[in-house]
């Protein structure tokens, strides 16, 4: 019997304190939701409120945009593997598609940085108009979220080249699959909210 099936469990449920971080880390996501509701609802009041800054549908390119939208989609499928050779007890598996996960975190967050300063460049920033600093504020929380995702995951691509697989990497492992999850799901509502509404309103 595979290592990760023993007690019928994964091995990152397999201890007390392993379950019970697990149900925190909901909470904290819970959490998170309402930070997100919070920003999406400022942004939905502030919509259109460009004053004498280039409106949303000036500036938003589709390409990049729907580039953003592929890696991010793409690293959460990435991470999804990741957990999934980490059950089946390949630590090899895991890290290179961890690294992998890793690469395309930062691959989209270089486009946003692009696109925050090319944005710039055209006279959008946060203190041009109630709008902007939505739309900065809102997709800026996201992006520091996939920074710090990003450290996350290098930190623990050395936890695991120094203890292998254990109860408690695999418990990382997981917790910050439901993160990056997380973080694809609220990009979605971003990408449809501001960025597909944005381009034809």
């Amino acid at each position: 019997m595979n290592a990760q099936e023993i007690k019928g469990k994964p091995l990152e449920y397999q201890t007390e304190e392993g379950e019970m971080a697990i149900v925190g880390f909901w909470i904290f996501l819970a959490a998170e939701m309402a930070l997100f509701g919070t920003l999406f609802a400022t942004y939905a009041v502030l919509f259109g409120r460009t004053a004498e800054a280039p409106a949303p549908a000036e500036l938003f390119e589709p390409g990049t945009t729907l580039i953003m939208t592929f890696i991010l989609l793409t690293s959460s499928f990435t991470c999804g593997i990741a957990v999934h050779e980490m059950r089946h007890g390949s630590l090899k598996g895991l890290m290179t598609w961890l690294a992998i996960t890793l690469f395309l975190g930062l691959s989209f967050l270089g486009l946003e940085m692009y696109e925050f300063y090319h944005y710039a460049s055209l006279g959008a920033t946060l203190q041009s108009s109630a709008y902007w600093s939505a739309f900065f504020v809102l997709t800026g929380t996201h992006g520091l979220h996939v920074a710090f995702g990003i450290g996350w995951l290098i930190m623990l691509l050395i936890q695991l080249g120094q203890r292998g697989i254990t109860a408690v990497t695999s418990r990382k492992i997981f917790v910050i699959g439901l993160y990056w999850h997380f973080l694809d799901v609220i990009w979605i509502f971003i990408f449809t909210a501001v960025y597909l509404i944005g381009m034809v309103v």
